[in-house]
């Protein structure tokens, strides 16, 4: 006898509510079309007592600690571009970014830039006199906020952009802070202008005003899912003057607002924890963002049973330890109209806890020993989906932004790296899908595992580009000179190695000069930085094994170049392929948030594609 079960489940409470298959059992994972649930069904026999035991026990954990994210709406900010007199601007705040130049006083103490000159007139030279009590140089960094009376805005603000600003980064930076003032000052109306403007370009302007209007929403957003309380931020409208107006500026602010919801939207899947967001959870995620730009994006989720079927013995192999079963997600973007020039993929590590990083071998009882304590950093593995949360989050931009003449696939790996008796072991041999055999040296390296199977399923869709972004490993040695080595941070975890984290730069690695260059020239519209690496091919030695085709880790030296080699191994030669390590900027740890790294330079990059 055999019994029909269909499920349908709210968003993010999906973990662990379906157990593995069996050779008994089989599980379709229906596409989700137009409702906001996900929903599948699949056929089971009768359960024994044990077995239903522990089919209790996996619906019973799958809302863990009774956590739900709430449903808070993110703030709509209204943004536009006028030409209007500073003065006559009326609004809660008027924000100045201005250069150290721009700061410059003659003998008299009264400025010599035009638009200080003209707020500092009207305010009856307060302006000065408060700058200067303030010890305001505009240096990077610095901010005050004057309640003055004279102007139609409430508040003036000034926005220190350092000796010179002319980087996507340095105007992001300057809306961010523009978006931090406002919280402070509780501004409903905002606007934006800059002391010196002269002698831009329009394509200047254009770079500029969506920089800030893009930091701007990033500023302004707080991840509140998860706090009891949350302030709502008052911010409205923001206003960007004397940088021009008209349809062309009006475009790149609403390009910018996607790509900045994409971000956000990436920023809260790395955020969210474990309990919430299980590989179950991420692909309904996924299918969301298909059923939201269903004119453009399908979704092809696959569970294990259908993985098993296309031999993915490297990707299974990995999951096969967690209760919550994997998910490979596939969604393809295609142009609603007209020929497709370029076909590309992207593909993201989406290990949504990795256990094992702080787990060591103990040799003499034979199992494992959790280490905990300081440095550990186990309460921030939900980030080992880091790669799958750009690539997402350049879906759902590049499900609004429609380009032409390019098709995009988009494939995540989804599953745990978890402990149980039906783990992997060192030693094991896992064979992946295009038949290659690895032996399993190190369970921690087991990102890699499920990229490989994931980089030829993209480059079985008849790719010619594939970049690839994991948290893969996190270390680097790096002769770069001192300029870009001081801004490297070293930890030491249970000193038992030292990972060097590249939290400014991002380690690039492609045998590719041209992907190269296309990604590059992405990233500095993006204003996100990348270091390309050397394959040097004579690491691969360390990668052989004695049995199998290869191990998954070298030696310790070169770790994320044997990485990358590693990957290679899965690529196939007439298809171009980067991969990125961003295991250090995907994560503040300052403010202990994600950064949504990644998102904005794919866009990029696949609109390069679509030109």
């Amino acid at each position: 006898m055999v019994a029909t079960i269909v499920a349908s489940l709210p968003s993010f409470l999906l973990a662990s509510s379906v157990a593995h298959s069996s050779s008994t059992s089989s599980l379709i994972f229906n596409k989700l079309r137009s409702s906001s649930r996900l929903r599948f069904s699949f056929a089971v026999a009768p359960l024994c007592s044990r077995r239903a035991k522990f089919m209790a026990h996996t619906l019973a954990s799958a809302n863990l600690g009774l956590t739900q994210p709430a449903n808070i709406e993110n703030p709509k900010i209204s943004f536009a571009a006028k030409e209007i007199d500073v003065g006559e601007w009326k609004g809660d705040m008027l924000a100045v970014g201005v250069t150290e130049k721009d700061m410059t006083k003659d003998e008299n103490s009264k400025f010599q830039n035009s638009i200080l000159k003209k707020l500092d007139r009207l305010l009856g030279g307060l302006l000065a006199e408060v700058s200067s009590e303030e010890d305001f140089s505009g240096k990077s960094g610095q901010s005050t906020v004057l309640r003055l009376p004279g102007l139609g805005s409430k508040r003036v603000g000034l926005i220190g952009l350092g000796q010179s600003a002319s980087s996507p980064s340095a105007f992001r930076g300057l809306g961010e802070a523009v978006a931090a003032a406002a919280k402070t000052a509780q501004a409903n109306s905002v606007a934006v202008v800059l002391a010196s403007s002269e002698g831009l370009s329009n394509e200047s302007k254009l770079g500029i005003a969506s920089a800030i209007a893009s930091g701007t929403v990033l500023g302004i957003h707080e991840d509140n899912r998860y706090k009891s309380e949350s302030k709502k931020p008052q911010l409205k409208s923001l206003d960007i003057l004397g940088l021009g107006t008209g349809p062309e500026l009006e475009k790149k602010l609403k390009y910018a607002e996607d790509v900045s919801s994409a971000i956000v939207f990436g920023r809260e899947l790395v955020n969210s924890p474990a309990n919430v967001l299980t590989p179950a959870a991420l692909a309904e995620e996924a299918s969301k963002i298909a059923s939201s730009y269903s004119d453009v994006i399908y979704a092809n989720i696959l569970t294990a049973e259908q993985c098993k079927e296309l031999k993915m013995g490297s990707y299974l192999g990995v999951a096969a330890a967690s209760d919550n079963p994997p998910y490979f997600i596939h969604l393809c973007y295609k142009p609603p109209s007209g020929p497709i020039k370029a076909k590309l993929a992207l593909v993201g590590k989406g290990l949504t806890f990795d256990r094992f990083l702080i787990l060591v071998l103990n040799v003499l009882s034979g199992g494992y020993n959790i280490k905990t304590g300081p440095g550990c950093s186990i309460d921030v593995m939900k980030i080992d989906m880091g790669g799958s949360a750009a690539v997402l989050g350049a879906a759902k931009a590049l499900g609004q932004i429609k380009p032409p003449g390019v098709e995009v696939h988009f494939i995540v790996a989804s599953c745990e790296n978890m402990i149980s008796g039906t783990g992997m072991r060192p030693g094991d041999i896992l064979t992946a899908s295009n038949g290659k055999t690895i032996e399993v040296n190190n369970t921690d390296a087991e990102g890699r595992l499920t990229l490989a199977d994931a980089l030829v399923y993209a480059c079985n869709q008849g790719v010619e580009k594939i970049v690839d972004l994991a948290t893969l490993t996190g270390a680097c040695i790096v002769a770069l000179g001192p300029s870009i080595a001081g801004m490297c941070m070293t930890f030491e975890f249970y000193n038992c190695w030292k990972i060097v984290l590249c939290v400014l730069f991002v380690s690039v690695f492609t045998p590719s000069d041209e992907l190269a260059k296309e990604v590059f020239e992405a990233s500095e519209i993006s204003g996100e930085k990348f270091w390309r690496m050397p394959l040097e091919e004579s690491y691969w030695e360390s990668m052989k094994s004695g049995v199998a085709d290869m191990v998954n880790t070298g030696g310790r030296p070169g770790g994320a170049i044997t990485a990358a080699l590693f990957l290679k191994q899965f690529v196939d030669e007439k298809v171009q392929w980067m991969h990125i390590d961003l295991a250090g900027p995907v994560w503040n740890e300052k403010k202990r948030i994600a950064t949504g790294f990644g998102v904005s330079t794919l866009v990029e990059w696949v609109l390069k594609n679509s030109s």
